[in-house]
């Protein structure tokens, strides 16, 4: 019987209220899960007119459904970030 879980893709959006005072826990995060973490991608919203959040972190990630949840979740849970998931396959 395999129990190995299946590795799923996935993206996660990251929106991200004050970059100056998210970056670093934002940043931390990102690197305890970096072993999954595929690519990384950030959008300067507040140059690009959006006044509502400052910064747009886009990621692709390789993991179980309960890795990429668990990193999902963890940002979400802070004051001032929206992270949203689409597990690609």
């Amino acid at each position: 019987m395999n129990t190995e879980k299946p590795i799923h893709i996935a993206t996660i959006s990251i929106l991200v209220k004050e970059r100056e005072t998210h970056a670093g826990i934002v940043n931390e995060i990102l690197s305890r899960h970096g072993d999954r973490i595929i690519a990384r991608l950030g959008v300067n919203l507040g140059r690009a007119g959006v006044r509502t959040y400052s910064g747009l972190i886009e990621i692709v990630i390789e993991g179980s459904n309960e890795e990429i949840k668990s990193l999902s979740d963890e940002l979400d849970a802070l004051y001032g970030i929206v992270a949203k998931t689409n597990i690609l396959d």
